[in-house]
């Protein structure tokens, strides 16, 4: 109970970040590699104390908590799904007030959670997972690029990464339910009348949305 209280409380703090990390991105920058140096250097210049209404941190916190509880019996698997977690809040916030998942979030990602789950045993499985998500995504892509961005694909690969080193099920539970909350997301547009059949919006908060739920759920 320590242990996860502990994560919890880091969760919080590491919202902290997410948060400005996030806010350091805009919607069409002339000059990403430029736009990612300001974001990180005003990061690592961040205070780790929560802001109001403390919404970014609480959720994070407890995301980190419940993982942490919820894979309690796997915890070499822990670090990893933490910083999943971390990077979901971030691409989240991002792609819902900009449209947009920054390269400087997904692409490191891949290494640094590659290196995470080394030590798992589960490695292999996992990155089978990834490369068949993101295929499965980048064939959608090719068929409707306007429904599907091409982050949205590498974001398909990580997604598929974490959730396959949990289980196959997992993965297969990751890539169907964000498919579905999307969908879900599309209809309530429709319902609201704040959208139409033709209508886009960010999709990656879906599909990390699937992710937490197959990580919740987990083998």
């Amino acid at each position: 109970m320590l242990t996860w209280g502990l994560l919890a409380l880091l969760g919080v703090i590491a919202g902290r970040y997410a948060r400005e990390l996030a806010g350091g991105f805009g919607p069409d920058p002339a000059d990403t590699r430029k736009e990612a140096r300001a974001a990180l250097s005003h990061m690592v210049r961040t205070v780790p104390v929560p802001l109001r209404p403390f919404v970014v941190e609480g959720v994070t916190g407890v995301a980190f908590g419940v993982l942490a509880w919820r894979h309690a019996a796997t915890p070499e698997l822990v670090p990893a799904l933490l910083l999943a977690a971390w990077a979901g809040v971030v691409l989240t916030l991002t792609d819902l007030r900009c449209w947009r998942l920054p390269d400087i979030v997904t692409l490191p990602a891949y290494p640094i959670l590659l290196i995470a789950l080394a030590p798992t045993g589960r490695l292999m499985i996992a990155t089978a997972c990834g490369l068949a998500l993101a295929g499965i995504y980048l064939i959608l892509w090719f068929g409707r690029p306007s429904g599907i961005g091409f982050g949205d694909v590498k974001l398909a690969g990580l997604v598929g990464l974490v959730s396959g080193a949990v289980s196959i099920d997992a993965a297969i539970v990751a890539g169907v339910g964000g498919q579905l909350l999307g969908g879900l997301w599309a209809l309530g547009l429709l319902i609201t009348r704040k959208g139409t059949r033709n209508s886009e919006f960010p999709f990656g908060p879906a599909m990390i949305a699937g992710a937490l739920v197959a990580l919740l759920a987990g083998a």
